[in-house]
């Protein structure tokens, strides 16, 4: 009674419908939450509006300073507003209230000579288990072997060595236990992350982990790096806690005072959580202006797979979100979490993301993932299969829990995959008409935008700038999808492609809905700008500008590429289907199609296309595309700065190519747009420098076949790394001599008796080398390793 009477005396007749309480660093969680006597604490403020949600419009707003949550806080159904009563948290000023899962350490710093030369040490609380550390609100390095590099932007880790774990460097710790080894995948598909358990009795490290990746091939023999050992505490910026001991030491890089920082640790997976159901709903509530700081590293929880993907995830993030309706976070910035920033997870429709700012996020930006018993026919590792006569030709999702309906818009999200290897900016499985929109995003590890498969389709892509992506990995692209659906088996020609031949269908039974990615700037420079791989199907594509790496459209059905500008690049067609109704029409191309495995017919669905150089044409009439297409120079308006629209009277306006906007790419919020990086604009290249297949007439022949070592964009097609490689069989003749001894067409010798081979001499002298012996051959067949014998 003596709380409803304090609100009643705190809030004026001019507040009758509405609701608002005010929370300061210096309130009491006793103040009735008045503007001069407010509350201290946000769980305080979610408790004293609980009563009102849904009944009038409820307002909370934070004063500046930093929060420290003890628990995560979680909203649930009873705390929903209306469409008509929204429940909101706003910060007072934007950016400056702070929600921390973290902790701050009043610490007594002293030199620790013994350690090394610039150590410092201090004691610790009892218990406190330290994933993070935070110096002035920048986070700190854990004691790492190889050293961190800043100026090695794109080299795994910022610094890697093969030796990282080696029983040689091992003998120079004590005791390794609860170190990290992080290291990329074999193939450069992500990576892999272990945390060491100690070491045996030879002196080896015996570790646990291993299940980051969902194509399990083991972790590359060079890309690795050791964290978490007290011996490699040897570089400004890092330090080590021992936790048995109580004490942390750090070695200050210039400039930094240990007396005047600001000292913090992290303690929170997640802080906030809105958990609801398709069934009670938290609905109509809206998070804005805050600055969501501190929560712990994930990368030895991200343990379930996507379907079929290289991925696995942890559902999880800064803010996790199950079970919503109309939910926005407005203006926020989450700054260096240690996982996901932002997790809409299973059922959820209507959550709007704007004008966000995310940074440095340890994992993912934000991702929209479903529930997989929503997927029909479900399969949830790549080399997985199923009959396709058995599967449901019901189109669809079989129930409501994934995402839908959703907004990103007008965010910037740069620094993504600071400890995981396998992130994107926005991540999108199991999800349906999903927005993302004038966002930039750059500076990732792996994409830039990924959408993990073709369930259930109809996002829209529109007015973003994305670069600088796959900047640690590889054989990938800026955008990134894979359509590995109910209908898709990796035996493409065998499987397939007869089974879409008989019922058209299929590819469209789980990407039910188009996907448009329109009016974008994209730039890879190591992969593609656009990667649609792995039967990705139903998409338009068009007004897009392409800066690098271009288009790759492989295996899928239904894909329109039109009115696009492709800089110095152009189609890469790879692994085409008959009748897969694709086609690229309308766009500008600065190099020759660059087509792998396809089926006879697939220049068909190129024309009416603009080449910048007629040698460009030429090989495509060669290939049988582009019949009607035109050549010349495009004439841009001003290529230097990045304007590619073309002047009045340029060639390509006669095949139909129609201008589109050069200055909407991006972030519009001005506060973000003002700090948002840009991509830097190529230099066209000139036809001397343009790169062409080699002629099949000029292979190396074996058995009448002919023999060709990968390059470029081949490993990809293929499934291989660049390390591995191999040779391609291409048959030089109807039922070749190889063919009848049992090799098939694209089949990629790996191994002759034993020995490695990369070039097709190296395959040649190993036959030479047999002499009458039968020959054992290594091949990976329709992208899985398999063994034959010759005789």
């Amino acid at each position: 009674m003596k709380e409803v009477l304090l609100l009643s005396l705190a809030f004026s007749a001019s507040f009758a419908e509405s609701l608002i309480i005010h929370v300061a660093p210096t309130g009491s969680d006793a103040n009735p939450g008045t503007r001069d006597e407010p509350l201290h604490s946000l769980q305080a403020a979610q408790e004293r509006i609980r009563p009102y949600a849904g009944e009038r419009p409820v307002e909370v707003i934070v004063a500046d300073g930093i929060y420290y949550l003890p628990e995560t806080l979680t909203f649930e159904a009873i705390d929903s507003g209306t469409a008509e009563a929204r429940v909101v948290f706003r910060a007072a000023n934007e950016g400056q209230a702070v929600i921390s899962g973290g902790s701050r350490l009043k610490l007594d710093w002293q030199q620790a000579p013994e350690v090394g030369d610039g150590v410092f040490q201090a004691t610790t609380p009892a218990g406190l288990q330290m994933d993070q550390l935070f110096l002035d609100g920048e986070r700190q390095r854990m004691a790492r072997y190889p050293n961190y590099n800043p100026a090695l932007k794109t080299a795994p880790y910022q610094g890697f060595a093969a030796d990282s774990f080696s029983k040689e460097r091992a003998a120079h710790w004590a005791d390794p236990t609860g170190g990290y080894i992080h290291a990329i995948h074999r193939h450069r598909w992500g990576g892999y992350h272990y945390r060491i358990t100690g070491k045996d009795a030879e002196g080896a490290v015996i570790y646990e982990g291993g299940w980051q990746n969902n194509r399990q091939m083991g972790m590359h023999e060079d890309f690795r790096m050791v964290e978490n050992i007290s011996e490699e505490l040897d570089a400004p910026g890092e330090w080590f806690h021992d936790e048995a001991m109580r004490t942390l030491y750090f070695m200050p890089g210039a400039g930094q005072d240990l007396r005047q920082a600001r000292v913090e640790v992290v303690r929170l997976r997640h802080l906030l959580e809105f958990q609801g159901s398709m069934d009670a709903p938290v609905r109509h509530l809206s998070f804005g202006g805050f600055t969501f700081r501190h929560t712990t590293r994930t990368f030895m929880e991200t343990k379930e797979p996507l379907l079929r993907s290289d991925w696995t995830i942890y559902r999880g993030g800064a803010v996790l979100l199950t079970g919503t309706e109309d939910i926005s976070i407005l203006d926020s910035t989450f700054d260096q979490v240690g996982g996901n920033a932002i997790f809409v997870n299973k059922y959820n429709r209507g959550v709007l993301i704007r004008g966000c700012h995310i940074r440095d996020a340890g994992a993912s930006g934000v991702l929209f993932v479903g529930d997989p018993d929503a997927v029909r026919d479900p399969l949830f590792e790549y080399a997985e299969t199923q009959d396709l006569a058995g599967i449901s030709l019901i189109p669809g999702p079989q129930t409501d829990n994934y995402p839908a309906d959703s907004v990103v818009e007008d965010c910037l999200i740069h620094g993504i995959g600071e400890f995981e290897r396998q992130p994107a900016g926005v991540q999108i499985s199991m999800a349906r008409r999903i927005t993302i929109r004038d966002t930039s995003i750059y500076d990732c590890a792996r994409a830039g935008i990924n959408v993990s498969e073709g369930t259930w389709g109809g996002h829209l892509i529109e007015r973003c700038d994305v670069f600088d992506t796959v900047l640690e990995t590889s054989d990938h692209g800026s955008f990134n999808s894979w359509g590995r659906d109910r209908y898709w088996n990796r035996k493409h020609r065998d499987i397939t492609e007869p089974a879409v031949e008989e019922n058209p269908r299929l590819p469209y039974l789980d990407a039910v809905e188009t996907t448009v990615i329109r009016d974008s700037r994209w730039r890879c420079d190591h992969g593609w700008d656009i990667d649609l791989d792995d039967g990705s199907s139903n998409y338009e594509i068009y007004n897009n500008l392409m800066l690098a790496g271009g288009l790759k459209l492989r295996e899928g059905y239904g894909r329109l590429a039109f009115n696009n500008i492709h800089i110095n690049n152009g189609l890469h067609p790879h692994v085409w289907f008959e009748n897969s109704g694709d086609r690229f029409t309308r766009n500008i191309v600065m190099a020759p199609h660059k087509p792998i495995r396809n089926a006879d017919d697939w220049g068909i669905a190129s024309d009416l296309n603009h080449f910048a150089f007629s040698a460009d044409l030429r090989k495509a009439w060669e290939q049988g595309a582009d019949p009607r297409s035109s050549y010349g120079d495009p004439d841009f308006i001003d290529p230097v700065e990045g304007d590619f629209r073309v002047r009045p009277g340029s060639p390509a306006f006669k095949i139909g190519f129609e201008n589109f906007p050069m200055d909407q790419f991006g972030v519009k919020k001005p506060s973000l747009r003002a700090i948002a990086r840009t991509p830097v604009i190529p230099t066209l290249r000139s036809i001397s420098k343009l790169q062409t297949n080699q002629a099949e007439s000029n292979l190396p022949i074996w058995m009448e076949v002919g023999l060709k070592g990968l390059e470029g964009e081949e490993f990809s097609a293929f499934g291989v790394s660049k390390e591995d490689g191999g040779v391609q069989i291409i048959p030089l003749k109807t039922r070749a001599l190889a063919i009848r001894r049992g090799l098939q067409a694209d089949d990629l010798i790996q191994q002759v008796n034993g020995q490695k081979v990369r070039t097709a001499d190296e395959v040649l002298t190993a036959v030479e080398q047999a002499g009458s012996e039968p020959l054992r051959l290594g091949l990976v067949r329709n992208q899985q390793y398999i063994e034959i014998t010759l005789e």
